[in-house]
């Protein structure tokens, strides 16, 4: 069986930059073993899998390890497929989803993702992490994620992960965001997921369901902009909207191509 794969690097309009994440249409849903394999042999952080349906489109989200429940750059990536590579007739686009209908809108170059807000609660750090640290946090709090508060980006810029330790925890399907107010920018972020095969993901759209509600709490103001330091880097365009968020970025495809799972 042949099928079309296409990689697109997500949050960014260069090359290189950004999240890299697979798309592969599908006609049919292929059992799930094989759908994880795919996403294995590919090897980057997401691969989406998609089945337009005429009215919307059913999407799933699988990293090399596991079927995620919301994943902001494969979805992003998705969009950019539809739009710019297969002619895709809708500027709003409806996703199905494991995390409910998601709406993408299409608007000059970029891809406005209305996700569910995850505003985190305080919380406390389990032991691996902590002691997987090389900077502790000010503050600490948890939705699907861990958020950890810091004092300044430089300190984002500077933490470092003793992974034998922080792998000593299992938080699928979440992971730990560091974060602190930006220099150029309303807040800067990045973040760590244990016991996946890529540590730092590049650019993590979903994480912002829980920065952008905790941001514009904090700073008092709706519409945000942020960068994640990752070594690609990353750019959001962001807004509160109480119970749901938008995020927005641009998209830049990197390669087409075809997979032949035979």
């Amino acid at each position: 069986m042949k099928l079309e794969l296409y990689q697109i690097d997500a949050f960014t309009d260069t090359i290189f930059h950004g999240n890299p994440a697979c798309v592969v249409p599908l006609k049919n849903w292929l059992p799930d073993e094989i759908l994880l394999k795919i996403a294995r042999e590919n090897a980057v952080a997401e691969t989406a899998f998609f089945i337009d349906n005429g009215h919307s489109i059913h999407l799933r989200w699988f990293t090399p390890e596991i079927e995620m429940d919301l994943c902001g750059h494969a979805t992003l990536a998705t969009a950019h497929c539809l739009a710019s590579i297969l002619n895709y007739g809708n500027d709003r686009i409806i996703f199905e989803t494991k995390s409910g209908e998601l709406t993408v809108d299409v608007k000059d170059g970029f891809y406005e993702m209305d996700f569910p807000s995850r505003m985190p609660e305080r919380a406390t750090l389990p032991d691996s992490i902590v002691q997987s640290l090389n900077i502790q946090p000010k503050e600490i709090f948890k939705s699907r994620d861990y958020v950890l508060v810091y004092e300044s980006e430089e300190d984002i810029k500077k933490i470092k992960i003793e992974r034998s330790v922080f792998d000593l925890i299992n938080l699928d399907p979440g992971g730990v965001v560091v974060t602190a107010a930006g220099t150029d920018c309303d807040f800067v972020s990045r973040y760590f997921t244990p016991q996946s095969s890529i540590l730092e993901d590049p650019v993590t759209g979903s994480a912002h369901c829980s920065l952008i509600p905790f941001w514009s709490a904090r700073l008092g103001k709706n519409k945000l902009f942020a960068r994640q330091l990752s070594e690609r880097g990353g750019e959001l365009y962001c807004e509160n909207k109480n119970e749901r968020v938008i995020v927005a970025g641009k998209a830049r495809t990197y390669s087409t191509g075809h997979l032949n799972i035979d």
